[in-house]
């Protein structure tokens, strides 16, 4: 009998945060445009399923089950998003 953990968890650590990282200035930013990102895919999935095609499709390749902020996660790691901040004069 074996116990223990998966050498390659799946979920969360795919992609590797290192790898998101990568792509914006800090962990606050990458939840911020992962969060932001992923209500516009599912927003465009239910209206895609009512027969309305609006908004942006997800830009990497999907697979039935995935959930939308996995389908950010991986759009943000293959670097698919730009990403831009305002900045406002404070006169």
């Amino acid at each position: 009998m074996t116990t223990g953990t998966v050498a390659q968890p799946e979920g969360i650590t795919s992609p590797p945060i290192d790898d998101l990282l990568e792509q914006v200035d800090s962990k606050y930013a990458l939840v911020v445009y992962s969060a932001r990102r992923a209500r516009q895919i599912n927003t465009y999935l239910r209206q895609r399923a009512a027969g309305m095609i609006q908004g942006v499709p997800p830009l990497v390749e999907t697979e039935v089950d995935d959930k939308p902020l996995s389908i950010a996660m991986h759009e943000i790691a293959g670097g698919k998003l730009n990403f831009y901040t305002e900045t406002v004069d404070p006169q």
